[in-house]
């Protein structure tokens, strides 16, 4: 049984993240998302973080959803032993990185970065201007 886990915010929850899910759980058979922390995120959430995993726990294609740690985000890699950690088209680390900072720790794993579903409409960045725009124009 092939393991698979991946990462992120998922505040907003949209068709991204949806493809983002399938993409992974098509790479083996069961898929973990972690959910970042909230004191580990920078910018202002419309969810907490139990509200995430909750919104994230209620998606098809995932089997299991943690909360990431909030010292070390390498913990959940090391605790659920996948066989493949898949990171989306725009999460800042580089595959080679993280593949080093594995291997430092004594794993190996398959590191695979996913393909963007409509990037320039399907991104939470994008979506939350939209929402604040049409507020905006109402007050």
């Amino acid at each position: 049984m092939t393991k698979v886990i991946c990462f992120g915010t998922f505040d907003i929850l949209h068709l991204g993240h949806v493809d983002f899910f399938k993409q992974a759980k098509s790479l083996g058979d069961e898929l973990v998302v972690v959910i970042a922390r909230d004191v580990n995120i920078k910018k202002k959430m419309v969810h907490n973080e139990k509200e995430r995993k909750g919104i994230v726990e209620s998606i098809k294609p995932v089997d299991k959803a943690i909360l990431g740690d909030k010292k070390d985000f390498l913990t959940p890699i090391i605790k659920e032993k996948p066989e493949i950690v898949c990171l989306g088209y725009d999460q800042p680390i580089k595959v080679l990185e993280l593949k080093q900072m594995l291997k430092n720790k004594g794993i190996e794993v398959k590191i695979k970065r996913l393909k963007p579903y409509l990037k320039n409409k399907h991104k939470s960045s994008i979506i939350k201007k939209k929402i604040n725009a049409s507020f905006s124009s109402l007050i």
